[in-house]
């Protein structure tokens, strides 16, 4: 999935493992690590464990970030809990690194794989789930243009406390409007010559009709 900052590839432990836990080891403490029910890695040998056994998993179906401009990976995340049948599926495991995170290339990410699951995969649901207390994820997922549906108490025990769960959602017919401000936040038009936004996504999202149901 290729954009004009970044890339997505399939993730292999071969090709990613060294990019990976460089650009993670640049983050100053362990907090990016605090909600991701894998991580951190206190040393090598326990990331390269995590990433040969994410990279031969078809479900989750983890992938690289690609930085274009440095040729290195800066990230990861995938698509689970894959539901043909029923065309829905969920990103989950984002993790990006220092590199990565509060970039243009962050956002585009995110817009490259929505743009495959709903333009190339044809699902009609697309969900978003984090921890309750992910103050961070959840102002993600509502800049993205994805709907809060509530939270989903007791859902699951992970890192050895429970979590209570917010579930997002984009379905199809959302998709077209929030396709249309993600591209128009992502022009070269829309950045000055020091790479800095001149308008928010968020105000882009705002003009954006309702979809009526």
């Amino acid at each position: 999935m290729e954009g004009d900052h970044c890339r997505l590839e399939p993730l292999d432990a071969s090709l990613h493992a060294d990019d990976l836990y460089a650009a993670y080891r640049l983050a100053p403490d362990d907090r990016d690590w605090t909600y991701m029910s894998s991580g951190p890695f206190p040393d090598r040998a326990c990331y390269q464990a995590h990433i040969d056994q994410a990279s031969a998993s078809q479900d989750p179906r983890h992938y690289a970030v690609i930085d274009r401009a440095s040729g290195r990976a800066v990230g990861s995340l995938a698509l689970m809990r894959i539901d043909p049948g029923n065309g829905v599926v969920e990103v989950g495991h984002v993790a990006f690194s220092p590199l990565l995170q509060r970039t243009v290339a962050a956002t585009e990410a995110q817009y490259l794989l929505m743009k495959y699951v709903f333009d190339e995969l044809g699902y009609r649901r697309y969900e978003w789930k984090c921890d309750s207390l992910n103050a961070r994820s959840r102002r993600s997922a509502a800049r993205l243009g994805f709907t809060f549906e509530g939270i989903f108490r007791q859902a699951i025990v992970y890192k050895g406390r429970s979590r209570d769960t917010a579930w997002y959602s984009l379905i199809d017919s959302e998709w077209p409007a929030r396709r249309a401000a993600l591209e128009r936040w992502l022009a070269l038009g829309n950045f000055d010559e020091q790479g800095r936004q001149i308008q928010p996504l968020d105000a882009m999202q705002d003009r954006i009709p309702p979809v009526r149901r």
